[in-house]
C-alpha cells in the first residue's frame, strides 16, 4: 500500500508517493509545507494568482482517504468555489455543500437544500430562495473527509467543471484538501 505524502523541495510542495505511513515531516518542515515554502522562496500569497513567481501552484487534491493518493488534482485560486452536489439519501432531494478556497482552507460557505430530513438543519436559522433553503454553516477545514456514495451520487464542483466523485473514488472515502503544486509553469 501507498501512502502518499506532500514534499517540500527547493521552495515549493511536491505531491508524491512513498512507501507505507501517514505524511511525515520532511527535513523537519510539515507536510503541508506552505509557510515553510514560503519562508524558502520569499513568496507572498495573496491569493491573487494561482501560479506564483517560483512557478508553484495552488490546486485542490482528492486523494483516497486509507492510501492518501492523489485521485483528482484541479488548479484554484483564492475564493474559488468548491461545491459537494449530492442527493440526500433519504428525502432524495438535492443538497449543495459550498466552500470556498481560503489560503490552504475550505471555508464552509452556504449548505442549500430543499428539504428537511436527517443530518440537514432543522433548528437552525435559514433562508429561503426559490426552491432552495439556505444555511450559513460556520466551518473551515484543512481536509474535508467524504464518503462519496452511489445513492447520495456525489459530485464535485470546481468553478465550472464537475467531476463524478463516486466513479473517481470507485465508492471508497476520500479527503479534500489545498496544497500548492510545483513546476506548474
Amino acid at each position: 500500500m501507498k501512502r502518499a505524502l506532500a514534499v517540500l523541495l527547493a521552495g515549493c510542495l511536491l505531491l508524491g508517493t512513498t512507501g507505507v505511513g501517514s505524511p511525515t515531516a520532511v527535513d523537519g518542515v510539515p507536510s503541508d509545507g506552505t509557510a515553510a515554502a514560503d519562508r524558502a522562496t520569499g513568496t507572498e500569497r495573496d491569493g491573487a494568482t494561482t501560479t506564483t513567481d517560483s512557478g508553484t501552484e495552488r490546486v485542490l487534491v482528492v486523494a483516497d482517504a486509507d492510501t492518501g493518493e492523489s485521485i483528482l488534482v484541479v488548479p484554484v485560486s483564492e475564493g474559488t468555489k468548491v461545491t459537494l452536489a449530492y442527493t440526500h439519501s433519504v428525502e432524495k432531494t438535492p443538497v449543495r455543500d459550498v466552500y470556498t478556497v481560503d489560503s490552504r482552507r475550505l471555508e464552509m460557505t452556504a449548505m442549500k437544500f430543499q428539504s428537511f430530513g436527517a443530518g440537514l438543519p432543522s433548528r437552525a436559522t435559514v433562508t429561503r430562495e426559490g426552491d432552495w433553503f439556505i444555511f450559513d454553516p460556520s466551518g473551515s477545514y484543512r481536509r474535508l473527509p467524504v464518503a462519496p456514495g452511489s445513492v447520495a451520487g456525489h459530485e464535485l464542483v470546481v468553478g465550472d467543471e464537475r467531476y463524478d466523485l463516486v466513479a473517481l473514488s470507485g465508492g471508497e472515502p476520500v479527503e479534500l484538501f489545498v496544497a500548492w503544486r510545483c513546476g506548474s509553469r
